[in-house]
């Protein structure tokens, strides 16, 4: 064999060793049980029952998606609440049951502060204010058929007439703490027929004074230099007469005479003669108009700029509404405060609060040290997207400026095992839950804090 054929022989086998190795490592280690194929049963032999393992298959890898909110069932009670229009506040509540099976409910419709029932239809009964509270409530407790509507009357009175009153009212289980839905109403006074307020006249609107002190000055300063420049040229345009010029000549001189008797000149010789006086040629001084002008019109233009601005400043100052929150920095939208039983929106969800309770019968047991304050709250969904809201951001406040967060051990319990911040709230959808508030001392909280989100500036309920 030639040497050259030997050479490339010997170098295609290296290339193609080279080739196996790099592809050695891509090759499966071992081959999968799986392609192996079955062994054969022996003929006869019993087959072995499948045993459930009780883990189900595992599924495709698909990419992680977020949780879905559960949509919760409808209640088998809705609450429909309207204002009737009386002189004094009165209500009108529909209790329907839209099951198909007797449902017991116990209804309860809060009072505001300042309130008292003097009418209460279907048995209902009024309780009054107990501890700190004051404010009371309406209950009935009913038995309604299936398919059916049970409507209950109220009128209230009032210590401050004329203000509009929110009372809202909520159907609950037979617990009593567990709301199948709630409504609220304000009822208004009669709108009283107002005065006819006439319109301040032209003259006396800030506006229009100001505008015509400025145009009084104007005219002023314009008079003044009018005047002054006529002044000026009737001065300069003046006829002079023929004034002769003597220089050191004594008065008899003066008449042509002679000064000591005789002699017709003067004593230097010379002769008078008469010489028109040249006028002083215009412009050739410019005078300045005097200090006291000067002065007056700076002061009158410095009281109009004062008083412009001092007008100005009363008007922003009491545009100011001092009773709203400061929102800067991160915040998301404006703090919004209420009463209990008035919607309150903010950036996402718009809460409502329709009664606080503490120390209620039928509520779990508080921890040691303090007691639990339970809360009934609407929360509806007002974004075109689901939110998740937590727990840790509910808060109430205390009287002694403390807060605390939602227990959300004691609202799972409450909610019958349900966690209601583990799932998202749907876009549009409505809530109507207890959130419970373990809270120290015998005080009730003075205000409740709801926000949707970390940086929402929420809403403020101020409890009675």
């Amino acid at each position: 064999m030639p040497a050259s054929r030997r050479h490339h022989r010997a170098l295609a086998v290296i290339v193609n060793c080279l080739g196996i190795l790099a592809a050695v490592p891509v090759l499966p280690a071992t081959v999968p049980r799986a392609a192996a194929a079955p062994a054969a049963p022996a003929p006869g032999a019993a087959q072995p029952a499948p045993t459930a393992t009780g883990m189900p298959a595992a599924p495709p890898a698909v990419p992680p998606t977020s949780a879905a909110p559960v949509p919760r069932p409808i209640p088998p009670v809705t609450v429909l609440v309207a204002p009737a229009g009386t002189p004094m506040p009165a209500y009108r509540i529909d209790v329907r049951n839209a099951g198909s099976s007797m449902v017991e409910t116990t209804v309860r419709q809060e009072l505001p502060a300042g309130t008292s029932a003097s009418t209460v239809t279907a048995g209902g009964r009024a309780n009054r204010p107990t501890g700190a509270s004051r404010a009371g409530e309406v209950t009935w407790r009913l038995r309604l058929p299936a398919g059916s509507t049970t409507t209950l009357n109220t009128a209230l009175t009032m210590t401050a007439p004329g203000r509009p009153v929110t009372a809202p009212a909520c159907a609950y289980g037979t617990d009593g703490t567990r709301p199948y839905d709630c409504a609220t109403a304000t009822w208004n006074a009669a709108p009283v027929p107002a005065a006819k307020v006439t319109a301040a006249p032209a003259w006396r609107r800030p506006p229009v004074l100001l505008a015509a002190l400025a145009a009084i000055l104007v005219i002023t300063v314009g008079a003044l230099w009018w005047w002054w420049q006529r002044r000026r040229q009737r001065a300069s345009a003046a006829p002079g007469g023929a004034t002769p010029t003597m220089a050191g000549a004594s008065p008899a001189g003066r008449t042509g005479g002679p000064a000591g008797g005789g002699g017709g000149g003067q004593p230097g010789g010379g002769t008078l003669y008469p010489r028109t006086a040249m006028p002083s040629p215009t412009g050739a001084r410019r005078r300045r108009p005097p200090i006291w002008l000067v002065v007056g019109v700076a002061a009158a233009v410095l009281a109009g700029v004062v008083g412009a601005a001092a007008w100005t400043a009363t008007q922003r100052v009491a545009a100011i509404d001092t009773s709203k929150q400061p929102t800067i920095g991160a915040w998301t939208g404006r703090s919004v405060t209420g009463a209990v039983g008035v919607p309150l929106r903010e950036s996402a969800f718009e809460f409502t609060v329709y009664r606080v309770a503490c120390a209620a019968a039928g509520q779990p047991a508080a921890a040691p040290g303090g007691r639990q304050c339970q809360a009934t709250v609407g929360v509806r969904n007002l974004s075109p997207e689901e939110q998740t809201w937590h727990g840790q951001l509910q808060r109430a406040y205390l009287p002694d400026g403390n807060w605390v967060s939602t227990d959300e051990t004691a609202t799972r319990v409450a909610n019958l095992g349900r966690d209601v911040f583990a799932q998202p709230v749907a876009a549009g959808s409505r809530l109507v839950l207890p959130l419970v508030f373990t809270v120290n001392g015998s005080q009730p909280p003075k205000q409740l804090e709801l926000r949707s989100g970390i940086f929402s500036a929420g809403v403020r309920v101020d409890v009675p």
